[in-house]
């Protein structure tokens, strides 16, 4: 609990302690102070807001309903009445920021990812400090298997660089000197040193939290609707409270203390504090719960939207594909198959390159290192050495065509690795992109949540896409679109939509940017993906799962069932409590159960969204 909560809860607890004691049987003049005590505990918070409101212009808001019936009340002598609408009114705010909170935990605690230290030099000596304390300009040492900790730019050094967190692109990135670089990628080869572009505050993973701190900006119409209901509502239910205090007494000579007390009544009843906080809070809850699956959506408005999804548009590599290599054939070529994936995997025993991963993999053996000499690693194109003392090449076609070896063409919907012996080809190794574990169930899943049609962009070969596709059970594919063309073909499935329809658009890279953009909700995968990805879109899925868009399509609809029901409960109550109150038939205490009762009720209830990722 924060020290902000708990002062509130001490507060309370104080003033509770107070108000009992002004009920017990004590002299009158001692009643009176521990009412005022009490009242003061937890009403003077609520009437500098409301004296502050009503300098700034807004007047009417809950604060100043609040002042006015307590007012009220105190001045036809209703102590405890009084004391009671400002308690459980510090009691329904006391719910509604320890919600708030819980959300805002769940969404601290899945942010946690920035990299522990940065490796700077200072007096000729490379030290380890937080990367909140790096300047920009800053020289910064990155060791193999170390997470870059800010952007910069490569100074010394070359290495590959794991980007799936960045872009959710398999393939390492290879670096030299000159070469730019984002905070939160992986080094996997040598040391590198780069002089920082910026400081943390300007880096990726900050820029995401800023993302999710501004979430509660991005407001739901549903939510927009209740702020505007609530200012046109709230003067008149000031006005008609005027009326019911002095329109019976002047026209018919009726007690005045008796109209005043129900026109009291009725201000405590129809303020409007449990739809302006419950229904925000019901969509707080929704993105926290998200947020706890690793799920981050920028506002209450893509929550909303994403409840009217009605066709689903992928793209293929990052996505649907887990960017982790294996090897799906091996063509030996006057050697056995099983020798040359041994001498594959001899060769790439020194690499951590995802290919180089996937061939030990396959050889399933520890390589026996002293049979290795003079291995070379040729960023970019693959490796040469000796293995048991044999002249051996390995790479792609490029690398072949440069060492002057003929190759065969091989029709392939993957990555091809070539192998050469003292200059002369025995064989090459197929890999593929592996498909994601649970891509199936994502596309089984969105049918499930109401989606009516899945569909593939890819600027891979029609034969890869078919494949994919056919796996996975799409609707349909469309295979060697360049960016370009994926911003054509989803203009065509944008028209597809009904009129309550949504478009969704799920990718991972820069060149995503433009179709996320212009997708009804456009979702960035891929760890934390791309900065421009990041910007154009809406919800991030940053445990790389398909899966998860189901279930924020779930979540989505949940919360909103969620916030449907506390609008009908709200209402139902007060209106039916607001005809008793300007009737007689129904006192102050009721008109605090149908104001913060009411509120408590419904907090409580709004606070069911963040168990929805469960």
């Amino acid at each position: 609990m924060t020290k902000k909560l708990k002062k509130m809860l001490y507060k309370i607890i104080a003033a509770t302690v107070f108000f009992i004691a002004a009920l017990l049987p004590l002299p009158e003049q001692i009643c009176l102070a521990c009412f005022a005590l009490s009242y003061l505990i937890v009403g003077l918070p609520i009437i500098k807001k409301a004296v502050l409101n009503i300098k700034n212009g807004d007047v009417f808001d809950e604060n100043f309903l609040m002042m006015v019936a307590t007012f009220g009340a105190f001045a036809i002598a209703e102590y405890p009445e009084a004391v009671a609408v400002m308690l459980f009114f510090q009691i329904g705010e006391f719910f509604q920021s320890y919600a708030v909170n819980r959300s805002r935990k769940s969404i601290s605690a899945l942010m946690n990812i920035r990299p522990d230290f940065a490796r700077t030099e200072q007096d000729g000596q490379w030290v380890e400090v937080s990367p909140d304390e790096v300047p920009s300009g800053s020289l910064l040492e990155i060791r193999s298997g170390e997470r870059v900790p800010l952007d910069g730019v490569v100074t010394a050094g070359e290495s590959s660089l794991d980007m799936s967190s960045l872009t959710g692109e398999s393939l390492p990135r290879l670096v030299v000197k000159g070469d730019e670089i984002l905070s939160g990628a992986i080094n996997l080869g040598g040391i590198l040193h780069i002089r920082t572009t910026g400081v943390y505050a300007e880096s990726t993973v900050s820029k995401i939290l800023n993302l999710v701190e501004n979430a509660s900006a991005q407001k739901a119409r549903v939510e927009n609707f209740i702020t505007k209901f609530a200012r046109f509502y709230t003067p008149v239910v000031v006005i008609v409270a005027v009326l019911l205090a002095f329109l019976p007494p002047l026209l018919i000579g009726a007690p005045l203390n008796v109209w005043l007390y129900r026109a009291i009544t009725f201000l405590v009843i129809s303020c409007p504090c449990a739809l302006v906080i419950s229904i925000p809070l019901s969509f707080f809850g929704g993105i926290g719960a998200a947020s706890k699956c690793g799920i981050l959506i920028k506002g209450s408005n893509y929550l909303e939207i994403l409840a009217q999804a009605e066709i689903v548009v992928f793209d293929k590599t990052g996505t649907l594909t887990k960017g982790c290599f294996v090897v799906s054939n091996v063509l030996p070529e006057k050697i056995s198959a099983a020798e040359l994936l041994e001498t594959a995997a001899h060769l790439e025993a020194y690499s951590s390159h995802p290919i180089a991963v996937s061939i030990r993999k396959a050889y399933g053996q520890e390589p026996d290192l002293q049979r290795l000499s003079e291995i070379k690693d040729c960023f970019g194109k693959g490796i040469t050495g000796k293995f048991d003392n044999n002249e051996i090449i390995l790479g792609n076609a490029k690398m072949m065509r440069e060492a002057g070896i003929k190759i065969p063409e091989v029709p392939t919907c993957g990555t091809v690795v070539y192998v050469a012996r003292n200059g002369i080809y025995i064989g090459c190794l197929l890999i593929e992109d592996e498909i994601k574990a649970d891509a199936a169930n994502a596309v089984r899943q969105l049918k499930k949540v109401g989606v009516i049609q899945t569909v593939m962009l890819t600027g891979d070969r029609e034969n890869t896409a078919q494949k994919v596709s056919e796996t996975l059970g799409l609707d349909c594919c469309f295979a060697e679109l360049l960016p370009a063309d994926k911003v054509q073909k989803f203009e065509e499935l944008f028209l597809r939509k009904t009129a309550g329809g949504k478009v969704l658009f799920v990718g991972d890279g820069i060149n995503d940017a433009p179709v996320l953009a212009r997708s009804d909700i456009g979702i960035a995968m891929g760890g934390i993906g791309s900065d421009a990805a990041i910007e154009a879109a809406d919800v991030v899925i940053m445990t790389d799962e398909p899966s998860k868009i189901a279930k924020a399509v779930e979540i989505s609809k949940r919360t909103l069932h969620l916030v449907y029901e506390n609008i009908v409960f709200i209402l139902a109550v007060k209106f039916v409590v607001l005809g008793l109150g300007a009737a007689g038939m129904a006192s102050i205490w009721a008109a605090v159960f149908a104001d913060v009762g009411v509120s408590v009720i419904a907090i409580l209830n709004a606070m069911r969204a963040l168990r929805f990722y469960k």
